[in-house]
């Protein structure tokens, strides 16, 4: 049965970081969405509890609008970081931004933050349980179909809703997308990622660190501890390797695992003391051909997914929803909603940048695993050029922190 033939403005699906701060956003601007949550309600002392193996570096443009939906002030943990370390294993070329910081750094002082996504999906859901009006949790999507000027999106329990706009926020392997025959380009890396939270004999002083192996990039993530007199000394690892060194690493023991990661990173951080079990994952980039269609409109890893090279998939999937949000107002003041070439405006602004990411990412981690002479040589010139150069390094800061793509949208940071 429908629900009450009402037709609602939106329905969005998924209620992740991308989802719930696309909700915020819209209820900020008079638009009270529908979110459908196949998650259940988080309890929170059981979240905050443990300590995930994984953080998301986000960059200054996400915090600016967690901020502005009221989400970061409601963070039980986060870690600052004030400066980034490159390096080769295999060469001499080094790029270094930012500065050193013993003491915990003010908001102002740092390049973006680290905060592991189960504390964040917390905070989110706790504002959209007090935000939004009708947020639903534990919802299973069965078919979503398109109908006369609307969709129509079946829930397992029965309930047929009527929806203008669907925004499908629903990861990787998004069921929105499938629904709606978006195809998807995937190119398979053939290689997978270890992740887990280590403690180091040095402390990490508010730098994240990234050296290329001639298997793949190691990063060791400043994040914050459990135990407040450990603080500055655990960090998350994201080690990306081909398919069977992950699979053999993966399989160590906790002792042979620090031992190999102690040697492999060059004891950049001392010994490793202790390490959290280990997550490994598929790396795979895929990239929907399109993000919009009449009423619908992909946002987050429902649209793309990149190599976690530079930690930027979260950050862009929070531009998306900026993007989408300040288009939609817009239309939305002059009296009209979801139009067609509103959307294409959103897929326009977006899906060029984003596939543009992809493509770098992809591009950049060939060149640091790759042993070619001609390709070590002008990779160490290249990281000695940026690192000398403070222009380079500025235009480089400026595009990882996002800000300059708020510049047209109303959450521009003035």
């Amino acid at each position: 049965m429908s629900e009450q033939n009402q037709v609602l403005d939106v329905v969005i699906i998924g209620g992740g970081l991308v989802g719930g701060l696309t909700a915020l956003l819209l209820a900020q601007g008079g638009v009270q969405a529908t979110v459908l949550d196949a998650a259940p309600v988080l309890d929170q002392d059981k979240t905050l509890a443990v300590m995930n193996p994984r953080v998301l570096a986000l960059s200054q443009a996400t915090i600016h609008l967690l901020k502005k939906v009221g989400v970061w002030e409601n963070l039980a943990r986060q870690q600052h970081y004030t400066g980034m370390q490159v390096w080769n294993k295999n060469g001499y070329g080094e790029i270094n931004f930012g500065h050193h910081s013993e003491q915990p750094p003010k908001v102002e002082q740092a390049l973006g933050a680290m905060v592991e996504p189960s504390v964040l999906n917390l905070a989110i859901q706790q504002k959209m349980l007090a935000e939004i009006q009708d947020y639903r949790t534990q919802v299973r999507v069965q078919r979503i179909e398109r109908g006369v000027d609307v969709w129509l999106i079946h829930l397992a329990d029965g309930t047929v809703l009527q929806t203008k706009l669907v925004i499908g926020a629903d990861g990787a392997n998004s069921f929105v997308r499938e629904q709606a025959f978006i195809d998807l380009d995937v190119l398979d890396y053939k290689q997978a990622g270890i992740s887990c939270a280590i403690k180091t004999a040095q402390p990490h002083g508010h730098i994240a660190r990234q050296i290329f192996l001639e298997t793949g990039p190691l990063a060791y993530l400043p994040m914050a501890s459990l135990n407040e007199n450990e603080y500055g000394y655990w960090q998350s690892i994201v080690w990306t390797l081909p398919d069977d060194y992950a699979d053999e690493y993966a399989a160590l023991n906790d002792q042979e695992f620090k031992q190999l990661l102690t040697r492999e990173s060059h004891h950049m951080l001392g010994e490793v003391l202790e390490v959290t079990p280990r997550a490994k994952f598929p790396l795979k980039a895929r990239a929907a051909k399109r993000y919009v269609q009449e009423g619908l409109a992909l946002i987050g890893d429902a649209a793309h997914v990149i190599h976690p090279l530079a930690g930027q998939g979260v950050n862009i999937g929070c531009l998306d929803a900026a993007v989408l949000c300040d288009v939609l107002l817009h239309d939305r003041s002059r009296g009209v909603w979801a139009h067609e070439q509103t959307l294409q405006r959103y897929e326009h602004r977006r899906k060029g940048q984003n596939d543009a990411m992809m493509h770098s990412m992809s591009a950049i981690g060939w060149l640091e695993t790759t042993n070619l002479f001609p390709v070590v040589w002008s990779r160490n010139f290249g990281l000695k050029l940026v690192e000398q150069q403070s222009m380079l390094k500025d235009a480089f800061m400026a595009q990882a922190n996002g800000l300059s793509q708020l510049k047209h949208t109303r959450y521009a940071v003035h």
